[in-house]
Order: structure tokens, then C-alpha cells, then sequence
């Protein structure tokens, strides 16, 4: 063996000694950097104040009988389908009654985590009917690649919640496969997740599959579960989605309500008039929540991209999506409730440089305006059509600088580092230094997805560029992975809840 070979298997030997050191498992962030806002006092009050307007004169349709019979005993003008709200009607049921910040509880209590306030929430991509690898390509998603995305979420230290439907398996009935989503986020992972919203009956079935795995009891008085509702952009909230978030506020589980605004086509094309519109609609909906059963938790989302005005395609990374997703943030503090936006968001069909730079510049601004809940933090491809398997790992690395960025710089004495300045002194090197040594290991965030070696080494170790080296991980995440421990008896009863209810209607494709 050549002393070169000799040298890297050293180094190589190194590299693995460090790479399977254990990480520090941290459940969410808590942001120790100042909230960024673009927009002034004077301006988000301006905002409020066209978000009132539209309240009140041009409405909001709710396609839900229950709905506006709630409305309309609160104080709304009700005409047919149309609500319109008595100015300020709105945020004063949601400030008399929705909670700020609030804990969603984990089958495993270490995973817990907090949404509102200073804490930010990373959850991978949601919806995609389409996953992508680098050795089959794109593909219709089955519910082996839907359990794949929950064990390498559930590997992901960066990741902190195993979030929804991570990919659509399109090999399950489309009125059945909710039941094998659900369970795979109970049975793969122990971090926290959401629930199903496609029909009222299936939110309903959530909720019992969580009374299964926390009790009764706990999940009335705790949050287990949280829910995307969209709004049905332009001001229209539909029977599906008021169902679904009925059942969840009715059982003290969280709804994210979340207009879903392609600007131009589904808002104004100005970002202060999507923001008004969008802030109306979250409102709206929010304060429909608030009726079902006051106190019950609530997040202000918005998923708001550009399009292209040449195509009609959505477009991401662009800087229109940035100015709305900072002004709601500002505007979901001002109303007292935790916001979601933000993401790692691309147009791109493989992890390319597109990829990269548009993820980068979403993620980047979802940090700094204090996103509560960041949902497509990782995975996100093709304007959210596909779910990428190298993508997730390559997001993920992303979402690790993330966390360290928002802890802020360390002030304390070993930061300020004086003991050091004052051991090396002029004209010398820190290298060896006594406060080098000691805080090497942890000083500088290292990525597993990054190649910082020579070119020389770089070409001895296979030449690969970002998205194979995320393949190999991937790869051997799935390989190494071990199912966290469930009490055989709930899921055994998991299990027969299952089979009772998928025995009791036959498949259907709606």
C-alpha cells in the first residue's frame, strides 16, 4: 500500500470517527437572533386596516352551512354564502381567545415541541405526488417511499417534526390510504405530526387513531396533532377543508390555516395587497376556529409564491414571495398567533444549482422573519410536485447551518475568546492554542454534504458532486435505521381500529 493510500485511509478513518459521533438532539429551535421586519408600524397598520376593509365590504365566502350559522350568531352579516364582519370583529375573537404560543405533544415527550414565540418548527415537504431519486428518476409516490421519508425525517436531527403527507402514495385507495399515512408516522418516528384534511371523516380518524396512542383524555386536554387548512384563494374557505378544521378545533387540535396564494393569479400582484388579502382570509378563518371552541390552538399560515407572467408557472426564490412572507410574520405577531410560511422552496425538477439557490433564498428569509412553523423546510422539487430523496438530505444539511445561525453568535467569555488572543499574540497562529483545542470539535458547523478536500482528494474519492454524495446517505440512513419502541398493545390496537374501518366501506378512488 502506497504512503498516499496509507494517508487516506488516516484521514478517512478520522472522517468516521467524527461522522458517528452522536448529535446533540435539539426538539426546536428557540431563535436567540432579533425577528427581521421589512415593513414599519405605520405601514402594517395600513395593512390591518385594507385587511378590515375587505372583512367588511367585499366578504368572504364560507361554503359551510355550520360556518355561517357561527358567523351569524356572533355578529356577521351573513348573504347566502357571503360573510361579511363588522370591522375589528375578527381580532377581537382571536386575541379574547387564541393562544399565542402552544406545545404539541410526541408519543415521546424528549421530541416535544413549542410553536409560537421565539421557536422555530422545521417540517419537511408536504403533498408531492411524485418522489424523485438519482438512480429511478420521478416517479408516482407508493407508501414505501412515504415510510422511507418518515424514517430518514425521523433521522434528521435538523428536521424536528415528521410533518404530513410527506409524499401521496398513489398504490393506496385514495378514501383508504389516510390510515396507512397516519400510522406510519406513529409507528416510524416518534417525533411530532400532522393529520389528514382531504375529508371531514378522515380529520375524525386522526383524532381516534391519537386517542389511540395518547388516550382520551390527553388528547381533549393536549395538542397531538396539527393541520393544514387551505384557504381556497381568492377569499373562499370550501366544506372540505371547514370540515376537516371543525373536527380538529372541536377536539383541542391545531389547525394551520393558511391561504395558498399564487400572486397574480390568486392575489394582486403587489405584495402589500396579497398581504392584506391574505391577513382577511387568515382572519377569517382563524376566527371560525375560535367559534368551534375558543382557546383552541391556531397557527397564521401562508404558502405565497410569484408566477411567471409569460407561462402562468409558480416561481420561487424570487424576492416579491420574500417581502410578503416577512410582512404576514409581522402582521401574525401584531394578531397574537404562531405563523407558518417559508420553506425550502424550488421550481427546479432535480437538485441542481436552481434548486439550491431559489431553497436558499426561502429558507434564509423564513429564518430571520421568525417563522413559527417552516413546513417544506426539506425535500421540496419541481414547484412541489415531487419529493426528492437527495433533496431531503441535501435541505436538511441546509437546515443544520439554519439552527446555528439563529443561536446567534456566543457571547460569553469563551466567545469573546480573549484567553486566546492573549496566549498566541501578535505575529503567531491560534492552531494550537489551549481555547482552539478545546472548542475545535464544536466551532464550526461541518456539513455531510459539502467536499472541502483537495481536488486531488476529491477525484480519489469518486468525483462526486453534492447530489450523489446525498444518494450514498440516504442510502445508508434507510440501511442504519431502527424503529423507535411502541407499545405492542397500542399498536396492536392501532392496528385493529385500522382494519375495522377500512373493512367497513370499500375502496374508492375520491
Amino acid at each position: 500500500m502506497s504512503d498516499r493510500s496509507k494517508k487516506r485511509g488516516g484521514r478517512r478513518g478520522r472522517q468516521d470517527s467524527e461522522n458517528a459521533a452522536v448529535p446533540v438532539i435539539v426538539p426546536y429551535i428557540t431563535r436567540k437572533i432579533p425577528d427581521y421586519e421589512l415593513l414599519d408600524d405605520e405601514a402594517l397598520t395600513m395593512v390591518e386596516d385594507n385587511a378590515d376593509t375587505i372583512l367588511e365590504d367585499v366578504g368572504i365566502d364560507f361554503r359551510y352551512k355550520p360556518a355561517l350559522k357561527l358567523f351569524k350568531d356572533a355578529g356577521a352579516d351573513i348573504d347566502g354564502e357571503r360573510v361579511r364582519f363588522p370591522r375589528g370583529m375578527c381580532r377581537q375573537i382571536i386575541q379574547a381567545s387564541a393562544p399565542s404560543i402552544f406545545e404539541q405533544k410526541a408519543r415521546n415527550p424528549l421530541r416535544n415541541v413549542m410553536i409560537g414565540g421565539k421557536n422555530t418548527v422545521f417540517a419537511p415537504v408536504y403533498g408531492p405526488p411524485f418522489v424523485r431519486d438519482l438512480d429511478n428518476g420521478r416517479r408516482y409516490a407508493k407508501i414505501e417511499d412515504f415510510r422511507n421519508f418518515v424514517k430518514l425525517t425521523y433521522m434528521l436531527p435538523s428536521l424536528h417534526h415528521s410533518g404530513g403527507t410527506v409524499c401521496e402514495p398513489t398504490d393506496l385507495p385514495v378514501n383508504k390510504r389516510h390510515f396507512d399515512m397516519i400510522y406510519s408516522h406513529m409507528k416510524y418516528s416518534d417525533k411530532p405530526f400532522m393529520g389528514s384534511v382531504t375529508q371531514p371523516e378522515r380529520a375524525q380518524d386522526t383524532v381516534d387513531m391519537c386517542k389511540i396512542l395518547f388516550g382520551e383524555e390527553f388528547v381533549d386536554q393536549n395538542t397531538v396533532v396539527v393541520n393544514l387548512i387551505n384557504a381556497n384563494s381568492p377569499m373562499v374557505f370550501d366544506e372540505t377543508m371547514l370540515g376537516a378544521s371543525e373536527v380538529y378545533a372541536r377536539n383541542n387540535q391545531a389547525s394551520i390555516v393558511s391561504p395558498f396564494i399564487l400572486s397574480g393569479a390568486m392575489s394582486p400582484v403587489t405584495a402589500v395587497g396579497t398581504m392584506a388579502q391574505i391577513l382577511a382570509e387568515a382572519m377569517a378563518g382563524i376566527t371560525f376556529t375560535q367559534l368551534v371552541r375558543p382557546g383552541s390552538p391556531v397557527v397564521f399560515g401562508t404558502f405565497a409564491s410569484s408566477i411567471s407572467m409569460q407561462s402562468g408557472a409558480p416561481t420561487f426564490g424570487t424576492p416579491e414571495p420574500s417581502f410578503v412572507l416577512n410582512g404576514c410574520a409581522s402582521l401574525a405577531r401584531r394578531l397574537g398567533v404562531p405563523f407558518r410560511s417559508g420553506g425550502s422552496l424550488c421550481g427546479s425538477k432535480i437538485s441542481d444549482a436552481q434548486a439550491a439557490y431559489e431553497s436558499a433564498n426561502t429558507i434564509l428569509p423564513s429564518v430571520t422573519a421568525g417563522v413559527n412553523f417552516v413546513l417544506h423546510a426539506a425535500g421540496w422539487l419541481e414547484g412541489g410536485l415531487s419529493s426528492g430523496y437527495e433533496k431531503l438530505i441535501m435541505d436538511a444539511d441546509q437546515l443544520g447551518m439554519m439552527q446555528v445561525f439563529a443561536n446567534g453568535p456566543d457571547l460569553s467569555e469563551n466567545g469573546q475568546a480573549l484567553s486566546a488572543i492573549r496566549e498566541v499574540g501578535p505575529g503567531q497562529h491560534f492552531l494550537g492554542c489551549n481555547h482552539t483545542q478545546e472548542n475545535f470539535k464544536s466551532a464550526f458547523y461541518r456539513s455531510n454534504i459539502a467536499d472541502n478536500n483537495s481536488f486531488e482528494q476529491w477525484e480519489m474519492d469518486g468525483a462526486m458532486d453534492a447530489t450523489m454524495r446525498a444518494n450514498k446517505i440516504w442510502k445508508q440512513m434507510l440501511n442504519d435505521y431502527q424503529t423507535p419502541e411502541l407499545d405492542p398493545a397500542i399498536d396492536e390496537a392501532l392496528l385493529a381500529f385500522i382494519k375495522q374501518r377500512k373493512d367497513s366501506f370499500a375502496d374508492s378512488n375520491i
